[in-house]
C-alpha cells in the first residue's frame, strides 16, 4: 500500500504514522505537513506545502497513491461556524477533490468524531460541519471513502495531543482508560488501535462507510 497521510503530527495522525511505519504491508507514506518535522524512516517522505486551499503546485507529487488517511482537524471552541466550517471542510475537500480526480481507485479515510451529524442541521456546529464534510467526501468518485469516528481516544508510546486541555484531560484519565476501554469498547479506543483498523480498512474495505468505536475496535482485532 501506498498512502498519502495528512495531520501526521496531531495525536492521531501520529499513532497512525507508527502504525504505517511498522506495518510490512505498507509500502510508502507520503506525509504532508506546513513544516517539516525531522523524522526520519525509508518508507517515509514529507512534503512541505502551506497553501492547504491549492494543491495545484505540487500536484505531480500526489499521483500513484491508492490509499488517504486524513486526520487533520482542529477544536472548534472560540471558532465561529463560519470559520469552522472554512477550517474544516473547505481545507479537507480541497485535498479530497484534488486526489479524487488523480487517483480515481484511491481509498479516501477521513477521521471524524463520535457524534458527529450526518444531517448536518442538529444543535452542535462541530457536528453540523464535520457531518457536511463527511456527506461531501461520500459522493466523491473515489474507489471507496470511510469515515471514522472515534470516541476517547487513549494515546500511547508517547504521543499527545496538541490541545493543551485534551492533555490535562487524558493525563487525568489515563489510570482509568484501560479498564474503561474492557468495559465501554463502544466508547473508547487507543491511537495504536486506531492505527491499525485505518490500514486494515485501506486495505480490505467493510461494509459500512461510518465506522464508529466499536467498528475501529473491531477491525482493529481483525488485523493482529
Amino acid at each position: 500500500m501506498k498512502a498519502i497521510l495528512f495531520g501526521g503530527t496531531g495525536m492521531v495522525g501520529q499513532g497512525l504514522l507508527r502504525e504505517c511505519l511498522l506495518d510490512p504491508t505498507v509500502e510508502r507514506v507520503l506525509s504532508i505537513v506546513r513544516n517539516p518535522t525531522g523524522q526520519q524512516s525509508a518508507k517515509l517522505s514529507e512534503l512541505v506545502h502551506k497553501d492547504f486551499f491549492d494543491f495545484s503546485p505540487v500536484e505531480s507529487q500526489l499521483a500513484g497513491y491508492d490509499s488517504c488517511f486524513y486526520c487533520a482537524g482542529l477544536s472548534s471552541a472560540g471558532m465561529t461556524e463560519e470559520s469552522y466550517f472554512h477550517a474544516t471542510y473547505d481545507v479537507t475537500l480541497a485535498a479530497a477533490q484534488t486526489l479524487a480526480r488523480l487517483n480515481p481507485p484511491m481509498t479516501f479515510l477521513y477521521v471524524s468524531g463520535a457524534g458527529t451529524d450526518s444531517t448536518g442541521k442538529g444543535r452542535t456546529m462541530w457536528a453540523r460541519v464535520k457531518g457536511k464534510t463527511e456527506n461531501a467526501l461520500l459522493r466523491l468518485p473515489f474507489k471507496a471513502a470511510y469515515m471514522f469516528r472515534p470516541g476517547v481516544i487513549q494515546p500511547l508510546h508517547g504521543i499527545q495531543s496538541k490541545t493543551a486541555s485534551y492533555r490535562i484531560l487524558y493525563s487525568v484519565m489515563n489510570p482509568f482508560l484501560p479498564l474503561l476501554m474492557r468495559l465501554l469498547p463502544q466508547y473508547v479506543t487507543t491511537t495504536e488501535i486506531l492505527g491499525r483498523a485505518m490500514i486494515h480498512v485501506a486495505q480490505n474495505g467493510h461494509p459500512n462507510r461510518i465506522l464508529e468505536t466499536r467498528d475501529i475496535n473491531n477491525q482493529a482485532a481483525l488485523a493482529t
